[in-house]
């Protein structure tokens, strides 16, 4: 990666992150619905709670000297949110084919997601 790359990187996965976290308020009930039925409350919690965690890895991956735990976490993060995107693709089995489609992209998706955190984290010169 080149240290332009590296250096822009970051805040890049920082933005998808805080935009993410936009999209959990303005549009809660379209993550209300990806929310896997074996969590126990309500949806919308779990919703803004992934909402305010998204906000709270933005910022640490756009500060240096929190993104190397922020990228480790970002990683973690990605990983714990893939039984919702199997959650919706199972329950957009019946819907209209580019519906379906899209809720299978995001299966294979979170693999470069986490990569790209995991690249974040090592491209962190220092402690």
């Amino acid at each position: 990666m080149s240290p332009r790359t590296s250096s822009r990187s970051p805040l890049l996965l920082a933005g998808l992150l805080a935009g993410a976290g936009v999209l959990h308020f303005a549009v809660p009930r379209a993550f209300d619905a990806t929310v896997p039925r074996i969590l126990p409350g309500e949806p919308r919690t779990w919703t803004y709670a992934s909402g305010v965690v998204e906000f709270a890895l933005a910022a640490g991956l756009a500060h240096p000297r929190t993104r190397r735990a922020a990228a480790r976490a970002t990683a973690g993060f990605f990983v714990g949110v893939f039984p919702a995107n199997v959650q919706m693709a199972a329950d957009w089995r019946h819907r209209p084919r580019p519906q379906r489609v899209a809720a299978l992209a995001r299966l294979p998706l979170q693999v470069p997601l986490v990569l790209w955190a995991r690249r974040v984290e090592r491209g962190v010169e220092g402690p």
